[in-house]
């Protein structure tokens, strides 16, 4: 089992499922935008890694757009070189386009996060040799105003289906990665490492999301990053 096939199958469970109001749109970039993605794990995903960052959901203009977590456009190409064609989903909104690379919106939680890692870093090697970022579930939702839709939102029956494929492949993906840290990225996203990695062998943690929607990130979210980092244990240049 590698990261490929957690992801593969993954994509292929949650294509399966349906969803009630008030979701009216879903969007699946493990599908249309897989080849990005592939090229993000055959480039950064190899184990171990010290730190599994993990977030909730694609974002509208981050990973609905380029396939990658987080995946702000001018980072994603620039900063990471990521490439892969992305094919158009069959249902779209026009209100929700999938532009791809071509997109010219950027995406602030991707923007920060990444954003950090090049100065921090400053080469995607160095620090994809101690973390790696993936999403708890690879699926956007939307209703029928096009308004974004969080996993948290959803129907309780549609949310036992859905965390149900997203803890085993997440416990997957951390068994192949054999982190020692999985840090949610906001509470959500640590709500279910702690349901999915009950069983394994990791020190679990979160750290504040760098959503503009969130006003501690407002503040200098990077500083506060790193001072949350560093309480948990995990060392940065």
């Amino acid at each position: 089992m590698n990261l490929r096939n957690v992801f593969n199958r993954l994509a292929k469970e949650v294509e399966r499922l349906t969803f009630n109001a008030p979701v009216a749109l879903t969007y699946n970039p493990l599908v249309y935008a897989r080849a990005p993605f592939n090229h993000y794990l055959d480039l950064y995903g190899e184990g171990p890694k010290e730190v599994l960052l993990v977030g909730m959901n694609p974002g509208p203009w981050g990973m609905v757009q380029t396939g990658i977590p987080f995946g702000e456009v001018h980072l994603v190409q620039d900063w990471l070189k990521i490439k892969g064609r992305i094919r158009m989903p069959e249902n779209t909104h026009p209100k929700r386009p999938i532009l791809g690379f071509s997109c010219e919106r950027s995406e602030v939680s991707g923007k920060r996060l990444w954003g950090w890692a090049q100065e921090t870093y400053h080469s995607p090697e160095a620090f994809f040799q101690q973390f790696l970022v993936l999403n708890y579930c690879p699926l956007a939702f939307f209703d029928a105003d096009c308004k974004n839709v969080t996993p948290d939102k959803l129907k309780a029956a549609d949310r036992r289906d859905l965390f149900g494929v997203c803890d085993k492949a997440l416990a997957q993906v951390v068994r192949i990665l054999q982190p020692q840290y999985v840090v949610g990225v906001g509470n959500f996203a640590e709500s279910r490492i702690k349901i999915a990695c009950q069983d394994l062998d990791v020190r679990i943690g979160r750290i504040t999301h760098p959503s503009p929607a969130n006003p501690k990130a407002n503040r200098g979210w990077a500083p506060l990053l790193e001072k949350e980092l560093h309480e948990l244990g995990v060392r940065t240049p």
